[in-house]
């Protein structure tokens, strides 16, 4: 419960006005109900039992339906309002934290990052999220509310009737409640948190089975991932109706105690009516008894998706703990430059880094982009771990063997790497990259690239990441494999633009193609 804790506190401090309104404007709900059915209640009685005694002409019909239709005006906007209040704060909360934790995992460690399928981690962030809504909607507000309501039910009918009928109603449905609860939870938490697992897992199969369709379909893989698939759903829907059936019977002890309360009203009522109280106050404690049955009722949802939310703030809440990057000043800079303890490279020059594979040529060039820990590289005289994430994203552009690009336009995927850039620009750049000929006819910046750019060709895909490496002008390029999948002229206008577009910058290549050594200037053999 302390993840929970820590969320909802987290909640509070981020919308604490409409959070506190929420919960009084709840608060409110639940008295005005009670003391809507028990006033019609004592009402109804007082009038029937005047009317016995002859003395209907004389008793206020006034008061109390004046009272009745305040209660019943004031439930309904106290509910509207309640509803506004929370779900707004609640809403406004989710948005930041989705931003919030989305920047934590994009400024994680190159290794995390690397360990994560980013389908499956974005539909487990964003379950998470979603899941959290619960929190203060579905467990704090409603069993907070409830309580403090039968609370103040206790109290009201221990003045307006006798302790004994307060203790039966509030105390028995407060005490009743909290048994039939903690026996509940415990049997449906386990199935709660597994029918969310089951649920990622499903999202995150579909979502693999649509991007990965066509090779499963060469492969003659298609049914068989629909069977792996449908068996997942079936094992959730046997899970779900298990937890259906808790919610049910939780629903019913929770109805058998509002009854056995109200029994023991009715006998309270009768049984000090003779004496202590009228019957229309002994009618008070039996409508209240019927009342306050609103206040235990959301426990059976509450229930149901507790293990969700346990589940879902753990893992967020270690998210939340993960300390943020300490921002560091920007160290003193010398002159575009690479220094390893295998070569320095200077502006101006292309260096080619060769050697087998498994030699280390990408972790090197991974190392000089900081996305590897390295104590020995220095980029424009200072240490690479000298740099923020920023400030050495500023200078140095890395473009890895795998090409990532969005579902979008061509303009789309070059805007990333530079949101002002213009139309003319952008232009430019697939020029230099010998790719504006090539999508003309396919609407030039307003091509579809497709999910993971399936329009393009591998080497077209290669040629736009390039394209969108040049409209940062960095000080310092590296590329990996740049020329892979491009025939020997495409690969030597490539080479040769980028070099004209960036005349200045230090550009280290990881190389195999002779293509690209021949062009280089040094070559840097690892054994």
């Amino acid at each position: 419960m302390t993840a929970l804790l820590r969320i909802f506190a987290l909640m509070m401090k981020r919308q604490r006005r409409s959070m506190i309104v929420g919960a009084v404007l709840a608060l409110a709900v639940l008295l005005a109900g009670i003391g809507l059915l028990s006033l019609s209640g004592w009402f109804i009685t007082a009038a029937a039992a005047a009317g016995m005694a002859g003395i209907g002409i004389a008793f206020n019909v006034f008061g109390p339906s004046a009272g009745v239709r305040i209660l019943a005006l004031g439930r309904t906007a106290a509910r509207y309002g309640e509803r506004l209040a929370s779900h707004d704060a609640t809403l406004r909360v989710i948005a930041t934290l989705r931003v919030e934790l989305l920047g934590r995992l994009i400024l994680a460690p190159f290794r995390e990052q690397q360990k994560l399928r980013g389908a499956q981690a974005l539909n487990q962030l964003t379950s998470d999220v979603e899941a959290l809504d619960g929190i203060p909607l579905r467990l704090v507000l409603p069993v907070g509310a409830g309580t403090l309501a039968l609370l103040v039910a206790f109290f009201a009918l221990w003045g307006l009737v006798n302790f004994t009928v307060a203790l039966i109603v509030a105390g028995g449905l407060l005490v009743g409640a909290a048994v039939i609860s903690a026996i509940a939870l415990r049997v449906a938490a386990a199935h709660s948190a597994r029918e969310e697992e089951q649920a990622q897992a499903i999202r995150s199969g579909i979502v693999d089975m649509i991007r990965a369709r066509i090779d499963l379909v060469v492969y003659g893989q298609m049914k068989a991932q629909t069977e792996a698939l449908s068996g997942l759903i079936r094992d959730r829907h046997a899970t779900r109706r298990k937890l259906d059936r808790i919610e049910r019977r939780t629903g019913f002890a929770l109805a058998a105690l509002s009854a056995l309360v109200t029994a023991g009203a009715i006998w309270a009522g009768a049984t000090f009516a003779a004496g202590e109280m009228s019957t229309a106050t002994a009618a008070l404690g039996i409508f209240a008894a019927l009342a306050l049955f609103e206040t235990v009722a959301p426990l059976r949802r509450t229930v149901a998706e507790l293990g969700r939310m346990r589940l879902a703030a753990r893992r967020i809440d270690a998210r939340l703990q993960t300390p943020e990057p300490e921002a560091k000043p920007l160290p003193a800079q010398s002159a575009p430059s690479v220094e390893t303890p295998l070569f320095s490279a200077k502006p101006g020059l292309m260096t080619a880094v060769i050697g087998p594979s498994g030699a280390g040529k990408s972790t090197l060039l991974q190392q000089i982009a900081g996305l590897l820990p390295s104590d020995d590289i220095m980029v424009n005289g200072a240490p690479v771990a000298s740099y923020s994430e920023h400030d050495l994203r500023e200078i140095v552009t890395f473009v890895p063997q795998r090409t990532a690009l969005i579902d979008g336009t061509l303009r789309d995927n070059l805007l990333l790497a530079a949101p002002d850039a213009s139309d003319a620009d952008l232009t430019a750049v697939l020029e230099a990259m010998d790719l504006a000929s090539v999508t003309a006819d396919r609407g030039g910046l307003d091509m579809k690239t497709g999910i993971g750019g399936e329009a393009l060709s591998g080497g077209q895909m290669r040629r736009v990441a390039l394209a969108r490496a040049l409209l940062r002008h960095p000080q310092v390029l590296l590329l990996d494999e740049p020329t892979e999948g491009l025939d020997t002229p495409t690969a030597l206008k490539v080479l040769s633009n980028i070099r004209a577009i960036l005349p200045k910058a230090v550009i280290i290549t990881a190389s195999h193609r002779k293509v690209e050594t021949d062009f280089a200037d040094c070559i840097i053999s690892l054994r």
